[in-house]
């Protein structure tokens, strides 16, 4: 579905218009915070989901190739074998949805993949990670390295000034750049929610993002003060569905940043099957960015099978 010419002014024109209920966000995300969530195994099969959603990450100044091949290992191996087959869930083949790393550790990541004899994808964040107040030059061939180098999800930063500025043209402009330099790897596009001002201009960059054809749309780079959070879910989720009734194209979604315990990654789950139905709840449309939520759903899941919590040394670093 292509925007341009005067499709492209008549959206554009139609975006600058639109005003979020935000006291109607908020009611609705009380209700998301208030709900009880679902127990025993019901909860352990939940938790299995969302293994498979995570895109397991590591975003660290001093992030070596040693720690990149454990961290691609727990990737393939997220949940202890015996859980697993305790819980009859071990030929199921339950793996990360992807491992997510600075361009400089793609190769690591796609060596120690291979090593491991598995075809987890690699994402690398990119055009300058994570204020993005690099050069458009610079930002583009960040882009085109991490493609070259392996990478077949590339996590973009958008220009946040663009947004509160409301160029909103210039901002599609650059996104269709960044959609051109990833050739055939998924574009993932982080819009810094926390950074954007207003949840109107929350759901205008959504839908900007998605029209400059974005394969994902994510909340947060996970470094700003506010990351993901309920209202600007809510808010990016409608702006998917709107989107997908406009034109047909699902777009997928990615909270990131402070989404730890295994009881945050249920409420997400149970978000994104509420406003966006089953076939959303799917790896090629949902992911959640993660480093320490998969510790505590192996913790969680460990309880369940033994009824005891694990102890530190009990189950394998991540």
């Amino acid at each position: 579905y292509k925007f341009c010419g005067r499709g492209l002014s008549k959206y554009l024109s139609w975006i600058s218009k639109i005003q979020v209920n935000q006291p109607a966000v908020l009611r609705r995300a009380e209700q998301i915070q208030a709900r009880r969530t679902v127990k025993k195994e019901w909860q352990a099969a939940w938790l299995l989901k969302a293994v498979t959603f995570i895109d397991l990450t590591t975003l660290s100044g001093d992030d070596t190739p040693s720690n990149i091949q454990r961290l691609c290992y727990k990737a393939k191996y997220p949940i202890r074998e015996d859980l697993l087959k305790a819980l009859n869930m071990h030929d199921k083949d339950i793996t990360t949805a992807a491992v997510c790393v600075y361009p400089a550790r793609v190769c690591d990541a796609v060596k120690a993949l291979k090593a491991a004899g598995c075809s987890i994808p690699v994402a690398s964040v990119a055009t300058g990670f994570p204020a993005g107040q690099t050069h458009l030059k610079t930002r583009l061939e960040e882009i085109r390295l991490a493609v070259e180098d392996g990478a077949t999800e590339i996590d973009v930063v958008i220009n946040r000034s663009l947004v509160l500025t409301g160029q909103w043209e210039a901002l599609y402009d650059e996104i269709r750049q960044f959609r051109k330099a990833c050739g055939e790897a998924h574009l993932k596009t982080i819009l810094a929610t926390g950074e954007l001002g207003s949840l109107t201009n929350v759901y205008k960059a959504s839908m900007i993002a998605m029209m400059a054809g974005s394969d994902f749309i994510k909340t947060s780079t996970g470094k700003e003060t506010v990351n993901a959070t309920f209202p600007v879910a809510i808010v990016m989720l409608r702006a998917i569905r709107d989107f997908f009734w406009k034109t047909g194209n699902k777009v997928g979604f990615k909270p990131a940043g402070g989404i730890r315990s295994a009881k945050d990654s249920l409420a997400w789950l149970s978000l994104v099957k509420e406003e966006l139905g089953d076939e959303w709840l799917k790896p090629e449309l949902f992911r959640i960015g993660a480093s320490t939520l998969l510790s505590d759903i192996e913790r969680q899941i460990y309880h369940h099978v033994t009824g005891r919590y694990a102890a530190y040394h009990d189950l394998p670093m991540s």
